[in-house]
């Protein structure tokens, strides 16, 4: 395929919007026959971003209210409170998302079935076996071998540019989308994103 344009995704596999915009953001990067590369990332600290569990008690039961209104919203089903949320590490799915992604892997597959593991189904995204059956099911026996601990030195270096990357653009949250030089922060930009899109096609 000729793509036009490309979206970068910056977003955290355990990201509750980031899993809520995935599928979507899927779409729209075919429909609009746009190359996507997705860097998973964690929140930066440095850029203003602040971890849910860090934050005040309130901000926290706003989140589970904010997650119920757009799984409605949207018609997609979410635990607002899952069992092993916040997660151990993330680096283990992350890596796995970038080698599948440098591999030529279905890696949106994989990311996806990550984030339900997470959000759906209470499995916990920072084991290794569950990562592995989600890899076998979506990528084959290939997937499995991509999943490590600590992550190979060439995938965590990835991790770390995307990192550094992101933290130069000044993304904080995620997901950020990032197009043509624009960031757009959250699910709810895709409308934007895809604005932004059309303009250029």
């Amino acid at each position: 395929m000729t793509y036009t344009e490309t979206i970068q995704a910056f977003y955290g596999p355990s990201s509750p919007w980031a899993y809520m915009g995935a599928q979507r953001l899927y779409d729209l990067a075919d429909r609009s026959q746009c190359k996507l590369i997705l860097r998973p990332i964690r929140v930066i600290k440095q850029n203003g971003g602040i971890p849910l569990r860090t934050r005040p008690q309130p901000r926290q039961d706003y989140h589970a209210v904010e997650l119920q209104r757009w799984s409605h919203h949207l018609g997609i089903p979410v635990n607002a409170r899952p069992k092993y949320y916040p997660c151990r590490t993330i680096e283990i799915a992350a890596g796995a998302i970038i080698a599948a992604q440098r591999d030529g892997l279905d890696a949106r597959a994989f990311s996806l079935a990550v984030q339900r593991a997470l959000w759906i189904d209470d499995l916990d995204i920072a084991n290794l076996n569950t990562l592995r059956a989600l890899a076998k099911k979506t990528l084959g026996e290939a997937g499995t071998a991509l999943i490590a601990e600590p992550l190979n030195k060439d995938i965590k270096a990835l991790w770390e540019e995307n990192l550094a990357t992101a933290e130069r653009i000044g993304i904080f949250g995620t997901p950020t989308y990032v197009y043509a030089g624009e960031l757009f922060w959250g699910q709810d930009r895709l409308g934007f994103l895809e604005r932004a899109i059309n303009k250029n096609l």
